[in-house]
This record gives structure tokens, C-alpha cells and sequence, in this order.
């Protein structure tokens, strides 16, 4: 970002943080190996929001998901043996869950039942499922990102086709998280935290990725981009964890925004409704609202 002159930097609020009831800062296996061993109360992931305008947010340690009414009240809508990161609605109304223990999880948010959807690749067990996006044509494009970095840039990302069939995008990934899909499926684009930048996947249809190549850098610092979203503009919102931001780029990259955190530092993800982003602050359990410009 240094060819750039600084983005405009706008505020956010706090709009609701998780209630003190559902705090549970104990030990757990996740952050062990995801938190340098230090226990941690919550940590939230996935929003999206559901037809009544709910905003729902997975608990990746202790496999929980929960909807947040419009007034900021919190339900827990289930709890379960898995950690679960991403969450998207389908254009049908279903939600699919990427859990990093158990692969494509599906939910039914009325009755809080989850039921697998795909558990492994040709029989082979996933890393640890990140993120997913929906395609345009119903596809589901997810990322597999386990314990990958720079010491081990194995990470994959993959594609679920509405009749069952599974491509493997790229598997040379140092960290895959966060994804987003154009909406002409000409491209994918793909968080890779631990690199500090943004890939860029052209798409074919014969299923095939050639010409990988890097959307944008990001600057460092104590991890990297994870969430992200894409507006009718085309333009990229990409969650800055460990840096307390949220960047908007333009189609071209060019960074145009720089939100700011009002509370902690680990801006894990985002999303979008009504020209307003929401934001999820996992270090403090808070989840940000910010009007755009």
C-alpha cells in the first residue's frame, strides 16, 4: 500500500458485543494451537444475515452459533462438537458451515440441526476448512487452510459444484482464508493471511485456474487479511486481523478506505447490508457497525 496516498480513515461504533452469559474463558484444544495457548472467552466468526435482517456469527471454540436480532439481542441458536469458522446463507436458504474439524457442514437455523455435507476430498481429510463463498451458479468455492504459512505453503482452495463434482483450484496456498466470487464466476479471490496479500484466481470453465497471481499486498504486521466481502461495485472490503481494520479496495486495488476498529485489534471478518458493514472483533467479542460512504 505504500505506492498509495493514505485512504480516508472512517470510525466505527461498537453496535453489540457478546453477552457475559456466553463467556467461557477456559482452555480449549482450538486455541492451544490458535492462540499461543492462551485461553480465550470466544471468537467470533462468519456473519451473514438471514431474510428477517438477523445477523448470525459463529464461536469457533466452543462450536457455537448464534443470531443477533436487529436491536443487538443475542440467541444462541446451536452448540455443538465442531469449531466452525465461515458462514454463508445460499440463495435457497439454506447455511453452510465450513468447521475446521468436521469439513461442509449444512444448518438449519430454525431447528439448529447440522447435518455433513462434505467431510473429505476423494476420501482424503482437509486440513482444516476456512472460509466459503457462493458462486453464482450455486457453486460452493471454500478454502482449506489448517496449520499452511510460509514455512508450509500447501494450503488449498476449492470448488463444489451444485452436482457434486469437486475441483482443486490451486493447492500452493501459504494460509487460504477469507473468499469472494465475481459474479460472472470469471474470478476468485483469496485471502492468504500469512503473506500479507490478496490472490487473485482466474476461473475457466472447464474448471481449471491458470495465471494465479497477487491482487494486492498489505503491509504485515501480526497476522493478516481474513474476511472478506465484494459490494455491487466490485469493490473488496478485506478484514485486516491483528491491525484493528477493515480496507476497502477498488476493482483496481486501489486502497479507498481504511476503517478503524473502536475496540480491539482482530477485525476477523465482515458483512454487508444496506450501505453498512458489520464487523466482527474477536479479541473483544464485539461486533462493529459502520455507515459507508
Amino acid at each position: 500500500m505504500s505506492f498509495f496516498a493514505p485512504p480516508t480513515r472512517i470510525e466505527t461504533t461498537a453496535w453489540t458485543r457478546l453477552p457475559d452469559e456466553f463467556r467461557r474463558l477456559v482452555p480449549s484444544a482450538w486455541a492451544t494451537w490458535n492462540r499461543g495457548g492462551n485461553p480465550v472467552d470466544s471468537f467470533l466468526e462468519g456473519p451473514c444475515f438471514d431474510e428477517d435482517g438477523n445477523l448470525l456469527v459463529t464461536d469457533i471454540p466452543f462450536g457455537r452459533i448464534f443470531r443477533i436480532s436487529p436491536e443487538g439481542e443475542w440467541e444462541l441458536v446451536v452448540q455443538y462438537d465442531g469449531w466452525p469458522n465461515g458462514l454463508k446463507r445460499s440463495p435457497e436458504g439454506h447455511y453452510v458451515i465450513t468447521d475446521y474439524r468436521h469439513g461442509l457442514l449444512q444448518l438449519d437455523a430454525d431447528t439448529g440441526s447440522i447435518t455433513p455435507l462434505l467431510e473429505s476430498a476423494r476420501s482424503e481429510g482437509f486440513k482444516g476448512v476456512n472460509d466459503l463463498a457462493f458462486g453464482s451458479d450455486g457453486s460452493i468455492f471454500f478454502t482449506d487452510q489448517g496449520q499452511t504459512g510460509l514455512h508450509d505453503p500447501t494450503g488449498r482452495v476449492y470448488r463444489l459444484r451444485p452436482d457434486g463434482r469437486l475441483d482443486k483450484l490451486i493447492d500452493t496456498v501459504p494460509s487460504p482464508n477469507g473468499i469472494v466470487v465475481a459474479p460472472d464466476l470469471s474470478y476468485v479471490l483469496v485471502a492468504v493471511t500469512r503473506a500479507n496479500q490478496v490472490w487473485r484466481l482466474p476461473l475457466h470453465k472447464d474448471g481449471s485456474v491458470t495465471k494465479a497471481g497477487i491482487f494486492s499486498h498489505l503491509h504485515g504486521g501480526t497476522s493478516g487479511p481474513d474476511g472478506m466481502a465484494l459490494d455491487e461495485k466490485g469493490r473488496l472490503y478485506v478484514a485486516h486481523a491483528g491491525f484493528g481494520t477493515v480496507w476497502r479496495l477498488s476493482a483496481r486495488a486501489e486502497p479507498e478506505l481504511r476503517i478503524a476498529s473502536c475496540a480491539g485489534w482482530n477485525t476477523t471478518n465482515l458483512a454487508l447490508k444496506d450501505g453498512e458493514a458489520f464487523i466482527t472483533e474477536s479479541e473483544t467479542g464485539t461486533i462493529l457497525r459502520v455507515t459507508l460512504p
